[in-house]
């Protein structure tokens, strides 16, 4: 089988990841393919922030923690440990700014399972960035508060075993003639 297939295919999201920080190496290949990401006319709306210090991500984890809709228990974390934090942005003055984002966002997961880093995508960014907190940030980072929050991806190396893939629904794929 094709190996990008075999990867599209064998992609899943890893929620244990070992004490160990990602290499400068993998980061980097794993950024510049998600800008690599289909956007619409080309437009590259999207921004990917970077975060691995330890206690920005504790900081932000709990954040994150508290938009969750039913209540999660204090040692949730909701980014699984890993060390390295991606925050996808996108701008919403473009029209498919949410399809832009989540393009980037595919791309960055499948780019990490591709050279071994694992990876988990992790909502709630948009309720994060449309609050008084997430606009002081964008502020704080240069970004124009007309950017809003896709998704984040947490990546690290995998402390567990693959997961296997749940089957198939029946009724996926319809065929029209």
């Amino acid at each position: 089988m094709n190996q990008t297939i075999n990867d599209l295919k064998s992609r899943r999201s890893i929620r244990k990841f070992k004490d160990k920080q990602i290499s400068d190496e993998d980061l980097n290949i794993i950024l510049e393919t998600g800008t690599y990401a289909p956007t619409a006319r080309g437009a590259q709306s999207p921004k990917i922030i970077v975060i691995q210090n330890p206690e920005t991500i504790k900081e932000l984890s709990a954040w994150n923690r508290s938009f969750f809709p039913v209540e999660m228990p204090e040692d949730m974390d909701p980014f699984y440990g890993a060390k390295t934090l991606i925050i996808v942005l996108a701008d919403s003055e473009i029209p498919t700014f949410v399809e832009d984002g989540s393009s980037v966002l595919t791309v960055l997961v499948n780019a990490a399972h591709a050279i071994g880093v694992g990876s988990c995508w992790i909502h709630r960014a948009r309720d994060e960035f449309s609050s008084k907190k997430g606009k002081e940030l964008l502020r704080k980072w240069g970004i124009p508060e007309t950017y809003e929050g896709v998704g984040h991806v947490v990546l690290g190396y995998p402390d567990m075993e693959t997961p296997e893939p749940i089957p198939r629904k029946e009724d996926y794929i319809l065929r029209i003639d």
